[in-house]
């Protein structure tokens, strides 16, 4: 099974398995399989699902004592060998039911909307959760309950269906979260950590890289100037302190400004050894008889 489908049928389990307690919630669950699942079929409304857990919540919600419910397995004609099951719902279960008032009835019916008409992407693909319906009503009325999560999906059409869609993490999450997906939320949290991790040490990575790479730069520059230097004025004539810092350059190419100044007798800090080799810099660049240079400093 592909990993999107792995993922949302993992999720759809889970809900399936998470029966209300509360008897409007289970109500708002109840008339919500039947309204966004249900297919009109020879005037009768017929709930269909591919998934057995989401099939078996249905017959339990759907049961009437009066008149025993049962599930029947067929083949889906669109995919090859795709088990569907349905349950005789008869019309007066095919209708829209009434707008839900309590945060619980509304995520309740969010929750049979996901279940019948949702997805939600692998994250290594992207991050991407949607709903598909036949008609604009459902997903007008589903649009309604995500918005009263403080989300707001997007909208477009594919092969003359309706289909919402979230793209960012933080919604998803919270639309996952409102209809009880917990642990569909902490598998996108998870590799949102991941990501996280691994794009903080990429950043870390390239700027040590771009800092070894100045760097390296600046010594090749330094090392240049200080043989020039010995060439034209001799190092004998600096002062000892500049005299030291042009001699270690030399010696030690490729060792930072601190390395350098521990080297120092007696040791100096990384903004002093930089200074003295800023200073050699500008010396070279008057007697070079051009303007001063700017100064040059190994990381």
């Amino acid at each position: 099974m592909p990993e999107r489908s792995r993922l949302s049928a993992d999720t759809k389990d889970a809900l399936a398995r998470d029966v209300p307690r509360d008897p409007a919630a289970r109500a708002a669950l109840r008339d919500a399989l039947a309204y966004y699942g249900g297919v009109d079929v020879d005037g009768t409304i017929v709930f269909r699902t591919r998934r057995p857990a989401v099939a078996r919540l249905a017959r339990t919600l759907f049961e009437d004592p009066r008149a025993g419910t049962s599930v029947r397995r067929g083949h889906d004609a669109r995919l090859y060998k795709a088990t569907t099951f349905e349950i005789d719902l008869g019309v007066a279960r095919g209708g829209a039911p009434a707008k839900p008032r309590r945060r619980t009835e509304r995520r309740a019916e969010l929750r049979g909307a996901f279940l019948c008409a949702g997805s939600v992407a692998a994250p290594q693909h992207g991050y991407h959760l949607e709903f598909v319906f036949a008609e604009g009503a459902r997903a007008e009325r589903v649009a309604a309950l995500i918005a009263a999560e403080g989300v707001e999906p997007r909208t477009m059409t594919r092969k003359g269906r309706v289909v919402l869609y979230l793209k960012g993490l933080d919604a998803i999450v919270t639309v996952l979260g409102a209809i009880g997906a917990s642990g569909a939320v902490l598998r996108l949290e998870d590799v949102r950590a991941v990501k996280e991790t691994k794009n903080r040490i990429h950043r870390i990575v390239n700027t040590e890289a771009a800092n070894v790479v100045r760097a390296a730069a600046a010594a090749a520059a330094q090392r240049e100037a200080i043989a020039y230097l010995a060439d034209a004025y001799g190092l004998r004539n600096l002062s000892p302190a500049l005299r030291e810092a042009a001699q270690l350059r030399l010696t030690h190419p490729d060792e930072t400004l601190a390395e350098l100044g521990r080297r120092c007798m007696p040791p100096v800090g990384k903004a002093t050894i930089n200074g003295r080799l800023a200073a050699l810099m500008r010396l070279v660049a008057r007697l070079r008889g051009g303007r001063e240079e700017p100064e040059v400093s190994f990381v």
